[in-house]
């Protein structure tokens, strides 16, 4: 027994020391992106300038080709896996509540700051040529229209994001509607399956993802023009992690407290968890760590945590709603479409309905924004500027994500604590 346990520990060190390695070689890998991308951006050649624009290119692509499959499989998954009875018909549904509240509110902050602080265009060179023709020739019932599909196909090849939503999300509901059977769970499997497979083309991307940020950071650096691009920028960036603070520091405080939560207590003991999505970016990798904290340090009923986090995980997306507003209003403003407070309220709800949709992979944010535009005839080469700093965008909004899935817990354990007896139990949804 001793001489398993010393095993068992060797093996535990061995692949410790495995991981580290792992993080050193990631680390020095986006590091000489960086360092390389500067040195090449400083270079006058005309040949580097061609490869490192190529490399842009070519990873604009890739993030656009992976980005529609990803959402509706996550989309699909998450809701034929939600479960039909009493009790969790009355978790979920404050779950939802509480969701679109919290998401709406982070959008309408970010439309606020946006309206506010109006970053600065860019110039033509770096965020792309767009046909005013093409973009403002349709009204907003013509985008109405578009979203709905008239079959099946069409919404995936043409990039029509939210028409792939509205696909995803009926295929999802109708399937957790469905009774079980055999014919269900392999349809259930083929999802999971090619999700699976997704999954594993994106972790090869972002292996190379350095690779990418070279050709960014070049061509951003050739692109510079009189410090222009540096000040419109920069508002961009203080209205993005601007959005996120608030709804961090004044929001979601405010809300625990009105309905009665203390939330420097729910502060204290979701700080594991919150501490963790800010450094791994990754609310889902953070899952096992927020459900112990609001057990452990808070004491979520298992009921509720085990069932409302791994929802909030995929849909509560707070930080992502405010970048997708922020990052479609910026770059159609760059494009030359006029950005009218009907325009801002219209993407107001496409955000929140987007960040709902939003996969739950790294970075999904970002190729969630991307598609959108793209389907929209708008140019997002401007979003191969951002990507160099997205990183920093991306721990914070996944900080705020894990916060706001904390909230929703603690909110709805509170307001059903009474009332979770009276319900049947529930089975813990850790798949989701």
């Amino acid at each position: 027994m001793a001489q398993s346990k010393r095993i068992d520990i060797c093996a535990q060190n061995t692949l410790s020391a495995v991981s580290k390695q792992k993080r050193l070689r990631s680390v020095l890998f986006y590091a000489a992106g960086i360092i390389l991308g500067i040195l090449f951006g400083l270079s006058d050649s005309i040949f580097i300038k061609e490869l490192m624009d190529f490399i842009a290119t070519v990873f604009t692509r890739l993030f656009s080709f992976i980005a529609v499959p990803i959402i509706a499989l996550s989309l699909i998954t998450t809701l034929a896996k939600l479960g039909k009875g009493s009790g969790s018909g009355l978790i979920f549904g404050h779950t939802i509540f509480y969701t679109l509240l919290t998401t709406i509110v982070a959008a309408v902050i970010a439309a606020l700051l946006f309206t506010l602080l109006q970053p600065a265009n860019l110039p033509s060179e770096v965020v792309g040529k767009a046909d005013p023709a093409a973009m403002q020739s349709t009204t907003y019932f013509d985008h109405i229209i578009s979203v709905i599909p008239n079959n099946l196909l069409q919404p995936f090849v043409s990039g029509n994001v939210l028409s792939v939503l509205l696909i995803a999300a009926a295929v999802g509901l109708a399937l957790a509607l469905m009774p079980p059977s055999e014919k269900k769970s392999a349809v259930e499997n083929l999802f999971g399956g090619l999700q699976d497979v997704l999954f594993t083309l994106i972790r090869w991307l972002i292996a190379i993802l350095p690779i990418g940020i070279m050709g960014f950071i070049a061509k951003l650096i050739h692109e510079l023009e009189g410090g222009l691009i540096l000040g419109g920028l920069a508002t961009y960036f203080a209205v993005v992690i601007g959005a996120n603070l608030l709804q961090m520091f004044v929001v979601l405080p405010l809300l625990q407290l009105a309905r009665g939560l203390n939330p420097l207590k729910v502060a204290r003991g979701m700080m594991p968890a919150i501490a963790v999505a800010i450094f791994s970016k990754s609310s889902a990798g953070t899952l096992p760590v927020t459900m112990a904290s609001a057990e452990d340090n808070l004491g979520v009923n298992p009921k509720i945590s085990r069932f409302v986090l791994p929802i909030c995980t995929t849909i509560n997306m707070n930080g992502c709603a405010a970048f997708i507003l922020i990052t479609s209003l910026y770059l159609m403003q760059n494009a030359g479409i006029e950005i009218s407070t009907m325009t801002v309220v219209t993407w107001i709800f496409i955000a929140t309905i987007a960040a709902v949709g939003n996969a739950g992979v790294p970075m999904g944010c970002y190729f969630l924004t991307i598609s959108l535009l793209s389907s929209m005839q708008v140019p997002v080469l401007l979003m191969g500027v951002i990507l160099p700093v997205y990183t920093v965008i991306d721990m914070l909004e996944t900080g705020v994500n894990v916060w706001s899935d904390a909230t929703v817990a603690n909110i709805v354990n509170h307001d059903l604590k009474d009332r979770l007896d009276t319900t049947e139990p529930l089975e813990p949804q850790t798949n989701v």
